[in-house]
């Protein structure tokens, strides 16, 4: 019996708009895997430049390759369904069209969604600069293994250290289609499927939610490019943090009230720290950010903490300056 007919088929979905100079080494990291059972789903967002052409090209080559264009350019996150929509696997992984994953990503992620109680996986990530030698690793949360689900929600909503791009994961296609939402509906009419900050960190917060489980690969095995054309370094004024407060106060609210005065601390910081992105894009109180919740009291235990953390930081950081000074 063929091997690859016992594995099941994965998907790796790669929405594209403008990325001639990136989209061939993209393409080439998802056809390098060392699991073989795979298709790799190219949407080109009606591109103005010569990416349709090198993904003629390239679905020349391998049959593995399947190719769609939108007959116009539908918006980013509408273009990930249409992945999302074409694709025939058990699993689906999203492959951002600037990104790279390791041979060996989908060989160890894989075998953690046999366990029916594990909503995804991720694994570590580097972040490099296009053009440097500067680079960074993330999401290193402890060993490789099955984690409980409230931690990642937790995780990621107050401390930081998970992902919020499921460029570094793996989730079942049941669960993208039903969990990535074009729209977040909110009050400032900010439009989600457009701008795309948030969606992409509601389908991690929407399957953590449903399943009792996740799962983490202690290794580098994915790759972010930072460079002038992705959404993070276009957006500015706050633009980011703010959406993804925003975002994240629609799963609170919806899914877990018991977390919103915990959500409404994090919202009167980011207000602060933001302040001329917060009036910019109507988010500037509280309230802006829910649909239909009353409670904007904040938890003071955790502001204390936070400001708290943030002081020893500082302390921390001049201290070992004034060390380095002396030798």
């Amino acid at each position: 019996m063929d091997f690859m007919s016992l594995q099941s088929k994965v998907s790796i979905l790669i929405p594209v708009y403008n990325r001639a100079n990136l989209i061939e080494e993209t393409v080439n990291s998802a056809l390098a895997q060392t699991y073989k059972n795979i298709e790799v789903i190219i949407s080109d967002n009606k591109s103005t430049d010569n990416t349709w052409k090198i993904l003629q090209e390239l679905a020349k080559k391998d049959y593995r390759i399947k190719i769609f264009k939108n007959d116009m350019n539908i918006g980013p996150v509408r273009n990930w369904k249409r992945c999302i929509d074409e694709a025939t696997g058990k699993y689906g992984k999203i492959l951002w069209s600037d990104d790279l994953i390791a041979p060996e990503f989908l060989e160890k992620t894989v075998p953690f969604l046999d366990d029916k109680d594990v909503g995804f996986v991720f694994t570590g990530t580097e972040i490099y600069i296009d053009g440097t030698d500067k680079k960074s690793s993330h999401y290193f949360i402890g060993e490789t293994g099955v984690y409980d689900s409230k931690t990642y929600i937790d995780g990621v909503l107050f401390n930081g250290q998970y992902p919020v791009s499921p460029g570094c994961s793996l989730f079942r296609l049941k669960d993208l289609e039903k969990n990535l939402l074009v729209d977040v509906p909110n009050k400032v009419g900010s439009n989600f499927s457009m701008h795309a900050i948030g969606n992409d960190l509601l389908i991690f917060l929407l399957t953590a939610y449903q399943y009792k489980n996740f799962a983490f690969v202690n290794k580098k095995l994915s790759f972010f490019r930072a460079h002038e054309g992705s959404i993070s370094i276009q957006s500015n004024d706050g633009k980011l943090p703010l959406h993804y407060n925003l975002a994240s106060s629609y799963f609170v609210e919806n899914y877990r009230r018991d977390l919103i005065n915990k959500m409404n601390t994090n919202l009167f910081i980011g207000i602060r720290r933001h302040h001329n992105g917060a009036q910019k894009f109507k988010l500037n109180k509280i309230e802006c950010y829910y649909m239909n919740n009353n409670n904007f009291s904040i938890d003071y235990y955790y502001l204390l903490t936070k400001v708290f953390k943030k002081i020893l930081f500082k302390v921390v950081y001049f201290i070992s300056k004034k060390k380095m000074q002396l030798f």
